[in-house]
Protein backbone atom coordinates (compact mmCIF):
# COMPACT_ATOMS: atom_id res chain seq x y z
CA UNK A 1 0.00 0.00 0.00
CA UNK A 2 1.96 3.43 -0.47
CA UNK A 3 1.92 6.46 0.93
CA UNK A 4 -0.37 8.45 -2.01
CA UNK A 5 -3.07 5.91 -0.67
CA UNK A 6 -2.57 6.08 2.76
CA UNK A 7 -2.89 9.70 2.70
CA UNK A 8 -5.91 9.89 0.43
CA UNK A 9 -7.78 6.67 2.61
CA UNK A 10 -6.84 9.23 5.93
CA UNK A 11 -8.15 12.12 4.62
CA UNK A 12 -11.10 10.65 2.98
CA UNK A 13 -12.06 8.97 6.55
CA UNK A 14 -10.76 12.90 8.24
CA UNK A 15 -13.36 14.78 6.07
CA UNK A 16 -16.81 13.38 7.67
CA UNK A 17 -15.34 13.76 11.34
CA UNK A 18 -14.08 17.75 9.91
CA UNK A 19 -17.91 17.89 9.07
CA UNK A 20 -19.48 16.27 11.65
CA UNK A 21 -16.70 19.09 13.88
CA UNK A 22 -18.48 21.83 12.01
CA UNK A 23 -21.89 20.78 12.18
CA UNK A 24 -21.64 20.46 16.09
CA UNK A 25 -20.26 23.78 16.32
CA UNK A 26 -22.47 25.56 14.47
CA UNK A 27 -25.16 27.29 16.55
CA UNK A 28 -28.80 28.87 16.23
CA UNK A 29 -29.27 31.97 16.32
CA UNK A 30 -32.47 32.78 18.89
CA UNK A 31 -35.04 35.61 18.38
CA UNK A 32 -37.59 36.64 21.55
CA UNK A 33 -40.88 37.97 20.54
CA UNK A 34 -41.99 39.67 23.66
CA UNK A 35 -45.77 40.40 24.40
CA UNK A 36 -46.70 43.07 26.44
CA UNK A 37 -49.79 42.67 28.70
CA UNK A 38 -51.72 39.92 27.16
CA UNK A 39 -52.81 36.00 28.37
CA UNK A 40 -54.09 33.56 25.54
CA UNK A 41 -55.79 36.68 23.49
CA UNK A 42 -54.81 35.41 20.11
CA UNK A 43 -56.54 33.68 17.11
CA UNK A 44 -54.36 30.51 17.76
CA UNK A 45 -55.68 30.51 21.54
CA UNK A 46 -59.09 30.60 20.26
CA UNK A 47 -59.95 33.84 21.00
CA UNK A 48 -62.53 36.27 18.94
CA UNK A 49 -62.79 39.32 17.65
CA UNK A 50 -58.92 39.47 17.03
CA UNK A 51 -56.67 39.54 14.05
CA UNK A 52 -53.42 37.48 14.73
CA UNK A 53 -52.22 36.09 11.16
CA UNK A 54 -48.98 36.11 12.06
CA UNK A 55 -48.23 35.10 15.58
CA UNK A 56 -51.16 31.87 14.21
CA UNK A 57 -49.51 30.84 11.61
CA UNK A 58 -45.65 30.22 13.75
CA UNK A 59 -48.17 28.20 15.59
CA UNK A 60 -49.07 26.04 13.04
CA UNK A 61 -45.12 25.67 12.38
CA UNK A 62 -44.22 25.47 15.48
CA UNK A 63 -45.66 24.43 19.25
CA UNK A 64 -48.19 26.38 21.16
CA UNK A 65 -47.62 26.38 25.22
CA UNK A 66 -51.35 26.52 27.09
CA UNK A 67 -49.64 26.65 30.54
CA UNK A 68 -47.08 29.46 30.89
CA UNK A 69 -47.44 31.60 34.26
CA UNK A 70 -45.16 34.74 35.01
CA UNK A 71 -43.60 35.07 38.14
CA UNK A 72 -45.07 38.17 38.54
CA UNK A 73 -48.32 39.97 37.02
CA UNK A 74 -46.54 43.20 36.27
CA UNK A 75 -43.76 43.75 33.88
CA UNK A 76 -40.43 44.93 35.86
CA UNK A 77 -40.42 42.30 38.37
CA UNK A 78 -41.71 39.25 35.85
CA UNK A 79 -38.92 40.88 33.16
CA UNK A 80 -35.65 41.10 36.16
CA UNK A 81 -36.62 36.78 36.89
CA UNK A 82 -37.02 35.84 33.32
CA UNK A 83 -33.79 37.92 32.69
CA UNK A 84 -32.07 35.98 34.94
CA UNK A 85 -34.17 33.25 35.05
CA UNK A 86 -34.51 33.35 39.18
CA UNK A 87 -37.89 34.18 41.38
CA UNK A 88 -37.92 38.17 41.53
CA UNK A 89 -38.09 37.29 45.51
CA UNK A 90 -35.08 35.53 45.65
CA UNK A 91 -33.09 37.86 44.22
CA UNK A 92 -34.90 41.01 45.58
CA UNK A 93 -36.31 42.49 42.83
CA UNK A 94 -39.96 41.96 43.64
CA UNK A 95 -41.22 45.58 44.22
CA UNK A 96 -42.29 47.44 41.15
CA UNK A 97 -39.40 50.21 40.06
CA UNK A 98 -37.17 48.73 42.71
CA UNK A 99 -33.18 49.86 42.86
CA UNK A 100 -33.45 52.31 40.31
CA UNK A 101 -31.05 54.76 42.05
CA UNK A 102 -29.01 52.71 44.66
CA UNK A 103 -25.90 50.39 44.16
CA UNK A 104 -28.23 47.01 44.65
CA UNK A 105 -26.25 44.31 42.45
CA UNK A 106 -27.48 41.13 41.41
CA UNK A 107 -26.67 38.31 44.15
CA UNK A 108 -23.09 36.45 43.67
CA UNK A 109 -23.55 34.22 40.61
CA UNK A 110 -27.06 35.51 39.30
CA UNK A 111 -26.58 37.43 36.01
CA UNK A 112 -28.52 38.72 32.92
CA UNK A 113 -28.75 35.64 30.33
CA UNK A 114 -27.61 37.99 27.85
CA UNK A 115 -24.39 38.22 29.79
CA UNK A 116 -23.89 34.56 29.51
CA UNK A 117 -24.52 34.27 25.57
CA UNK A 118 -22.41 37.26 25.49
CA UNK A 119 -19.40 34.99 26.91
CA UNK A 120 -20.49 32.37 24.53
CA UNK A 121 -19.98 34.37 21.22
CA UNK A 122 -23.40 35.57 20.92
CA UNK A 123 -24.26 38.79 19.56
CA UNK A 124 -26.94 40.45 21.78
CA UNK A 125 -29.29 42.90 20.05
CA UNK A 126 -32.60 44.83 21.75
CA UNK A 127 -34.21 45.36 18.35
CA UNK A 128 -36.47 48.78 18.01
CA UNK A 129 -36.33 49.36 13.86
CA UNK A 130 -36.33 46.83 10.53
CA UNK A 131 -35.98 49.83 7.77
CA UNK A 132 -37.74 52.66 8.47
CA UNK A 133 -40.49 50.47 10.69
CA UNK A 134 -40.82 50.89 14.64
CA UNK A 135 -41.47 47.21 15.42
CA UNK A 136 -40.13 47.21 19.32
CA UNK A 137 -39.51 49.69 21.99
CA UNK A 138 -36.19 48.78 22.89
CA UNK A 139 -37.82 47.81 26.39
CA UNK A 140 -35.65 46.60 29.35
CA UNK A 141 -37.78 47.51 32.88
CA UNK A 142 -35.51 45.43 34.92
CA UNK A 143 -34.98 46.55 38.83
CA UNK A 144 -31.26 46.35 38.30
CA UNK A 145 -29.06 49.11 36.72
CA UNK A 146 -25.48 48.29 38.11
CA UNK A 147 -24.84 45.17 35.98
CA UNK A 148 -23.68 47.02 33.10
CA UNK A 149 -24.72 47.65 29.50
CA UNK A 150 -27.29 44.17 29.11
CA UNK A 151 -27.19 44.02 25.62
CA UNK A 152 -24.35 45.17 22.91
CA UNK A 153 -24.10 48.43 22.17
CA UNK A 154 -25.86 49.94 19.22
CA UNK A 155 -28.08 47.13 18.46
CA UNK A 156 -30.94 48.58 18.26
CA UNK A 157 -31.65 48.35 14.48
CA UNK A 158 -32.21 44.81 12.73
CA UNK A 159 -29.56 45.68 10.36
CA UNK A 160 -26.79 44.96 12.95
CA UNK A 161 -27.47 41.31 13.35
CA UNK A 162 -27.61 40.10 9.77
CA UNK A 163 -23.50 39.65 9.71
CA UNK A 164 -22.83 39.22 13.49
CA UNK A 165 -24.48 35.56 13.91
CA UNK A 166 -24.74 33.22 16.08
CA UNK A 167 -27.29 36.27 17.20
CA UNK A 168 -29.80 36.15 20.23
CA UNK A 169 -31.75 39.71 19.47
CA UNK A 170 -35.46 40.48 21.40
CA UNK A 171 -38.30 42.36 20.29
CA UNK A 172 -40.17 44.03 23.10
CA UNK A 173 -43.42 44.85 21.26
CA UNK A 174 -45.04 48.48 21.28
CA UNK A 175 -48.49 47.63 22.04
CA UNK A 176 -50.62 46.35 24.44
CA UNK A 177 -49.52 49.57 26.23
CA UNK A 178 -51.58 52.65 27.61
CA UNK A 179 -49.43 55.75 25.91
CA UNK A 180 -48.19 57.00 29.47
CA UNK A 181 -44.24 57.49 28.98
CA UNK A 182 -44.45 61.38 28.66
CA UNK A 183 -45.39 61.47 31.95
CA UNK A 184 -48.21 63.67 31.12
CA UNK A 185 -51.11 61.63 31.82
CA UNK A 186 -52.38 63.46 34.40
CA UNK A 187 -53.38 66.11 31.80
CA UNK A 188 -55.26 63.77 29.11
CA UNK A 189 -59.19 63.71 29.47
CA UNK A 190 -58.22 59.98 28.56
CA UNK A 191 -55.12 58.15 28.07
CA UNK A 192 -54.65 56.25 24.45
CA UNK A 193 -53.47 53.05 23.89
CA UNK A 194 -50.05 52.39 21.64
CA UNK A 195 -50.37 53.15 17.88
CA UNK A 196 -54.23 53.00 18.79
CA UNK A 197 -54.94 55.85 15.96
CA UNK A 198 -53.91 53.28 13.58
CA UNK A 199 -55.11 49.89 15.05
CA UNK A 200 -57.68 48.31 12.47
CA UNK A 201 -60.45 48.00 14.11
CA UNK A 202 -61.22 44.06 13.93
CA UNK A 203 -62.96 44.32 17.21
CA UNK A 204 -66.26 46.64 17.98
CA UNK A 205 -67.82 47.38 21.02
CA UNK A 206 -70.69 45.94 20.03
CA UNK A 207 -69.05 42.59 19.08
CA UNK A 208 -67.59 41.41 21.89
CA UNK A 209 -67.75 40.46 25.43
CA UNK A 210 -66.05 41.46 28.36
CA UNK A 211 -65.02 39.03 31.24
CA UNK A 212 -68.04 38.20 33.68
CA UNK A 213 -65.81 40.24 36.64
CA UNK A 214 -66.76 43.64 34.85
CA UNK A 215 -70.42 44.91 34.70
CA UNK A 216 -71.77 45.22 31.33
CA UNK A 217 -71.18 49.03 30.76
CA UNK A 218 -70.68 51.01 27.58
CA UNK A 219 -67.10 52.13 28.54
CA UNK A 220 -66.34 48.10 29.83
CA UNK A 221 -67.45 46.82 25.92
CA UNK A 222 -65.01 50.18 24.70
CA UNK A 223 -62.11 49.29 26.52
CA UNK A 224 -62.44 45.32 25.57
CA UNK A 225 -62.82 46.19 21.97
CA UNK A 226 -59.54 48.64 22.16
CA UNK A 227 -57.62 45.97 24.08
CA UNK A 228 -58.12 43.45 21.36
CA UNK A 229 -57.54 46.04 19.09
CA UNK A 230 -54.11 46.72 20.41
CA UNK A 231 -53.06 42.82 20.38
CA UNK A 232 -53.78 42.72 16.36
CA UNK A 233 -51.37 45.59 16.10
CA UNK A 234 -48.87 43.96 18.48
CA UNK A 235 -49.38 40.95 15.77
CA UNK A 236 -48.78 43.46 12.84
CA UNK A 237 -45.66 44.34 13.94
CA UNK A 238 -44.38 41.14 15.23
CA UNK A 239 -45.36 39.92 11.27
CA UNK A 240 -42.53 42.52 9.72
CA UNK A 241 -39.87 40.98 12.25
CA UNK A 242 -40.95 37.31 11.10
CA UNK A 243 -41.09 39.04 6.93
CA UNK A 244 -37.48 40.11 7.05
CA UNK A 245 -36.44 36.88 8.96
CA UNK A 246 -37.55 34.98 6.25
CA UNK A 247 -36.63 37.63 3.39
CA UNK A 248 -33.05 37.69 4.32
CA UNK A 249 -33.02 33.81 4.54
CA UNK A 250 -32.16 33.66 8.42
CA UNK A 251 -35.41 32.25 9.14
CA UNK A 252 -34.03 28.72 8.54
CA UNK A 253 -30.98 29.13 11.49
CA UNK A 254 -33.17 30.94 14.08
CA UNK A 255 -35.49 29.84 17.03
CA UNK A 256 -37.72 31.71 17.39
CA UNK A 257 -39.63 32.11 20.75
CA UNK A 258 -42.81 33.99 21.30
CA UNK A 259 -44.15 34.72 24.95
CA UNK A 260 -45.84 37.22 27.03
CA UNK A 261 -43.96 39.24 30.14
CA UNK A 262 -47.43 39.44 32.25
CA UNK A 263 -50.81 38.91 31.95
CA UNK A 264 -53.78 41.31 30.32
CA UNK A 265 -53.90 44.87 30.42
CA UNK A 266 -57.00 45.46 32.01
CA UNK A 267 -57.93 45.79 35.81
CA UNK A 268 -58.20 42.69 37.17
CA UNK A 269 -55.39 41.04 34.99
CA UNK A 270 -51.93 43.32 35.26
CA UNK A 271 -51.03 43.74 39.29
CA UNK A 272 -53.23 40.84 40.38
CA UNK A 273 -52.35 36.89 40.45
CA UNK A 274 -55.49 35.93 38.94
CA UNK A 275 -54.99 33.65 36.22
CA UNK A 276 -55.58 36.08 33.78
CA UNK A 277 -52.83 38.49 35.37
CA UNK A 278 -50.21 35.15 35.52
CA UNK A 279 -50.95 33.06 32.28
CA UNK A 280 -49.50 33.93 29.11
CA UNK A 281 -48.93 32.89 25.60
CA UNK A 282 -46.05 30.98 24.46
CA UNK A 283 -45.09 29.87 20.93
CA UNK A 284 -41.88 28.29 19.76
CA UNK A 285 -40.87 27.95 16.20
CA UNK A 286 -38.18 25.14 15.68
CA UNK A 287 -35.67 26.09 12.76
CA UNK A 288 -35.23 24.00 9.79
CA UNK A 289 -31.06 23.73 9.63
CA UNK A 290 -30.94 22.22 12.90
CA UNK A 291 -32.28 18.67 14.21
CA UNK A 292 -35.48 19.84 16.49
CA UNK A 293 -35.79 18.54 20.17
CA UNK A 294 -37.95 15.51 20.44
CA UNK A 295 -40.20 18.04 22.40
CA UNK A 296 -40.71 19.95 19.06
CA UNK A 297 -43.29 18.80 16.58
CA UNK A 298 -45.09 21.65 14.34
CA UNK A 299 -48.10 22.14 15.00
CA UNK A 300 -48.63 20.60 17.97
CA UNK A 301 -49.77 22.16 21.61
CA UNK A 302 -47.86 21.56 24.70
CA UNK A 303 -49.62 21.40 27.81
CA UNK A 304 -47.41 21.05 30.66
CA UNK A 305 -46.75 23.40 33.25
CA UNK A 306 -43.66 25.67 32.79
CA UNK A 307 -42.57 29.26 34.30
CA UNK A 308 -41.60 31.66 32.43
CA UNK A 309 -38.01 31.82 33.67
CA UNK A 310 -37.60 28.07 32.58
CA UNK A 311 -37.65 30.00 29.19
CA UNK A 312 -34.37 31.67 30.48
CA UNK A 313 -32.80 28.31 31.42
CA UNK A 314 -33.65 26.63 27.97
CA UNK A 315 -32.60 29.33 25.93
CA UNK A 316 -29.21 28.89 27.13
CA UNK A 317 -29.77 24.94 26.64
CA UNK A 318 -30.47 25.66 22.64
CA UNK A 319 -27.39 27.52 22.92
CA UNK A 320 -24.98 24.96 24.16
CA UNK A 321 -24.83 26.39 27.63
CA UNK A 322 -24.85 24.59 30.61
CA UNK A 323 -27.54 25.83 33.01
CA UNK A 324 -25.77 27.40 36.18
CA UNK A 325 -25.44 26.03 39.43
CA UNK A 326 -28.31 28.65 40.96
CA UNK A 327 -30.80 29.18 37.95
CA UNK A 328 -34.35 28.22 39.23
CA UNK A 329 -35.77 27.89 35.97
CA UNK A 330 -36.22 24.86 34.36
CA UNK A 331 -35.02 23.18 30.43
CA UNK A 332 -37.78 21.76 28.80
CA UNK A 333 -36.48 20.98 25.70
CA UNK A 334 -33.29 19.23 24.18
CA UNK A 335 -31.33 15.94 25.74
CA UNK A 336 -30.67 17.90 29.31
CA UNK A 337 -34.37 18.70 29.44
CA UNK A 338 -35.22 18.40 33.20
CA UNK A 339 -38.92 16.81 34.97
CA UNK A 340 -41.83 18.76 34.37
CA UNK A 341 -43.45 21.05 36.72
CA UNK A 342 -46.22 20.32 39.13
CA UNK A 343 -46.53 23.33 40.12
CA UNK A 344 -46.16 27.53 39.12
CA UNK A 345 -45.24 29.63 41.67
CA UNK A 346 -45.88 33.39 41.15
CA UNK A 347 -45.62 36.64 43.65
CA UNK A 348 -46.74 39.61 43.53
CA UNK A 349 -45.28 42.88 46.05
CA UNK A 350 -45.82 46.73 46.04
CA UNK A 351 -46.55 48.21 42.95
CA UNK A 352 -45.24 51.96 42.35
CA UNK A 353 -46.85 53.27 45.95
CA UNK A 354 -49.46 50.47 46.13
CA UNK A 355 -48.51 47.80 48.93
CA UNK A 356 -49.88 44.45 48.85
CA UNK A 357 -47.97 40.89 49.57
CA UNK A 358 -49.90 38.09 47.09
CA UNK A 359 -48.64 34.96 46.70
CA UNK A 360 -50.03 32.45 43.68
CA UNK A 361 -49.34 28.50 42.69
CA UNK A 362 -51.51 26.76 40.01
CA UNK A 363 -51.67 23.21 39.32
CA UNK A 364 -53.16 21.94 36.09
CA UNK A 365 -56.46 21.98 37.39
CA UNK A 366 -56.65 24.22 40.57
CA UNK A 367 -55.16 27.38 41.30
CA UNK A 368 -54.40 29.25 44.68
CA UNK A 369 -53.99 32.73 45.74
CA UNK A 370 -53.31 34.35 48.77
CA UNK A 371 -53.11 37.34 49.90
CA UNK A 372 -51.16 38.27 53.05
CA UNK A 373 -51.53 41.97 53.20
CA UNK A 374 -54.69 43.97 55.03
CA UNK A 375 -57.05 45.93 53.83
CA UNK A 376 -58.97 46.39 50.12
CA UNK A 377 -57.06 44.37 47.14
CA UNK A 378 -58.46 45.24 43.56
CA UNK A 379 -60.25 48.31 45.60
CA UNK A 380 -56.84 49.48 46.48
CA UNK A 381 -55.34 52.89 44.94
CA UNK A 382 -53.03 52.65 42.46
CA UNK A 383 -53.37 56.26 40.22
CA UNK A 384 -51.78 54.76 37.25
CA UNK A 385 -54.65 52.09 37.20
CA UNK A 386 -57.57 54.89 38.12
CA UNK A 387 -56.18 57.67 35.46
CA UNK A 388 -55.47 54.50 32.53
CA UNK A 389 -58.04 51.93 33.06
CA UNK A 390 -61.13 53.45 32.24
CA UNK A 391 -63.03 50.69 33.62
CA UNK A 392 -62.34 51.60 37.08
CA UNK A 393 -63.76 54.86 37.64
CA UNK A 394 -67.07 53.11 36.32
CA UNK A 395 -66.66 50.24 38.70
CA UNK A 396 -66.14 52.92 41.52
CA UNK A 397 -69.17 54.73 40.24
CA UNK A 398 -71.85 51.84 40.10
CA UNK A 399 -70.44 50.55 44.08
CA UNK A 400 -71.32 54.04 45.22
CA UNK A 401 -74.72 53.97 43.67
CA UNK A 402 -75.31 50.79 44.62
CA UNK A 403 -75.73 49.07 40.95
CA UNK A 404 -73.01 46.80 41.14
CA UNK A 405 -73.93 42.66 41.64
CA UNK A 406 -72.04 39.57 41.24
CA UNK A 407 -68.97 38.53 40.44
CA UNK A 408 -68.01 42.32 39.72
CA UNK A 409 -69.18 43.69 43.01
CA UNK A 410 -67.70 40.63 44.91
CA UNK A 411 -64.53 41.60 43.53
CA UNK A 412 -64.92 45.46 44.59
CA UNK A 413 -65.59 44.31 48.65
CA UNK A 414 -62.83 41.74 48.66
CA UNK A 415 -60.19 42.72 51.14
CA UNK A 416 -57.17 40.89 52.44
CA UNK A 417 -55.60 38.71 54.25
CA UNK A 418 -57.72 35.88 52.53
CA UNK A 419 -57.42 32.76 50.24
CA UNK A 420 -58.86 31.94 47.28
CA UNK A 421 -58.92 28.69 45.23
CA UNK A 422 -60.12 28.10 41.87
CA UNK A 423 -60.91 25.61 39.04
CA UNK A 424 -59.77 26.84 36.07
CA UNK A 425 -61.10 23.91 33.94
CA UNK A 426 -64.82 24.29 35.21
CA UNK A 427 -64.57 28.27 36.04
CA UNK A 428 -62.17 29.74 33.45
CA UNK A 429 -62.46 33.37 34.48
CA UNK A 430 -62.22 32.49 38.08
CA UNK A 431 -65.14 33.67 39.69
CA UNK A 432 -65.98 31.21 41.85
CA UNK A 433 -64.20 31.01 45.12
CA UNK A 434 -63.39 27.21 46.18
CA UNK A 435 -61.72 28.15 49.26
CA UNK A 436 -64.91 28.20 51.47
CA UNK A 437 -66.01 24.75 49.83
CA UNK A 438 -66.41 21.64 51.95
CA UNK A 439 -66.75 19.24 48.80
CA UNK A 440 -63.58 16.77 49.08
CA UNK A 441 -61.81 16.89 45.96
CA UNK A 442 -61.62 21.11 46.74
CA UNK A 443 -60.30 20.62 50.54
CA UNK A 444 -57.89 18.33 49.51
CA UNK A 445 -56.60 21.00 46.24
CA UNK A 446 -56.69 23.63 49.06
CA UNK A 447 -54.87 21.65 51.48
CA UNK A 448 -52.05 20.93 49.15
CA UNK A 449 -51.71 23.96 47.18
CA UNK A 450 -51.01 25.58 50.53
CA UNK A 451 -48.94 23.48 51.56
CA UNK A 452 -47.12 23.34 48.06
CA UNK A 453 -46.67 27.17 48.39
CA UNK A 454 -45.41 27.50 52.16
CA UNK A 455 -42.54 24.88 50.99
CA UNK A 456 -42.14 27.14 48.04
CA UNK A 457 -41.57 30.46 49.75
CA UNK A 458 -39.09 28.65 52.52
CA UNK A 459 -36.86 26.96 50.15
CA UNK A 460 -36.79 29.80 47.29
CA UNK A 461 -36.26 32.42 50.64
CA UNK A 462 -38.85 34.32 49.36
CA UNK A 463 -37.99 38.47 50.45
CA UNK A 464 -41.32 39.65 50.59
CA UNK A 465 -41.45 39.41 54.59
CA UNK A 466 -38.46 42.25 54.32
CA UNK A 467 -40.13 45.39 54.25
CA UNK A 468 -38.84 47.99 52.35
CA UNK A 469 -37.80 51.24 54.58
CA UNK A 470 -40.65 53.70 54.52
CA UNK A 471 -38.41 56.66 52.58
CA UNK A 472 -37.91 54.08 49.68
CA UNK A 473 -41.62 53.71 49.25
CA UNK A 474 -42.99 57.58 50.56
CA UNK A 475 -41.83 59.18 47.39
CA UNK A 476 -44.07 56.83 44.52
CA UNK A 477 -47.17 58.55 46.12
CA UNK A 478 -45.93 61.69 45.15
CA UNK A 479 -44.14 60.75 41.94
CA UNK A 480 -47.46 58.89 40.67
CA UNK A 481 -49.19 61.79 41.83
CA UNK A 482 -47.80 63.79 39.41
CA UNK A 483 -47.78 61.72 36.20
CA UNK A 484 -51.20 60.39 36.98
CA UNK A 485 -53.26 62.84 39.57
CA UNK A 486 -55.30 61.11 42.18
CA UNK A 487 -58.63 60.81 41.72
CA UNK A 488 -61.18 62.65 43.57
CA UNK A 489 -62.42 60.26 45.88
CA UNK A 490 -58.42 59.44 47.22
CA UNK A 491 -57.81 63.12 48.03
CA UNK A 492 -57.50 64.51 51.63
CA UNK A 493 -61.16 66.16 52.70
CA UNK A 494 -60.16 69.87 53.14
Amino acid sequence: MNRLFILSLGLSLMLPMASHAAESMRRPNILWLIGENLSHDLGCYGAKNVHTPNLDALASEGVRYTRVFATNPACAPSRSAFFAGMYQTTTDTHPMRSHRDDDFRLPEGVRPVTHRLKDAGYYTANIKTVGQDTVGTGKLDLNYVNEGSIYHEGSSAWETVKNRQPFFAVVNAEENEYDIYDRKSAEKERVEWVGESIHVQHAKPESGTPPPYYPDHPVVRQEWARYLNSVSGMDLRFGKVLAQLRAEGLEDNTIIIFFGDNGQLEPRGIHWCYDNGLRVPMIIKWPKNFPAPTQIKAGTVDERIHSLIDVTATTLALAGLPKPALMQGRVFLGDLAEAPRTFAFSARDRIDETQQRIRSVHEERYHYIRTISSGPTFASLNRYKEKCFAIMPVMRDLHAQGKLTGPALELMQRTGPCEELYDTEADPHEINNLAGSQEPTHREALIRLRAALDAWMVETGDRGAVPEAPEVVAPFAGEMHQWFGTPAWAQPKQ
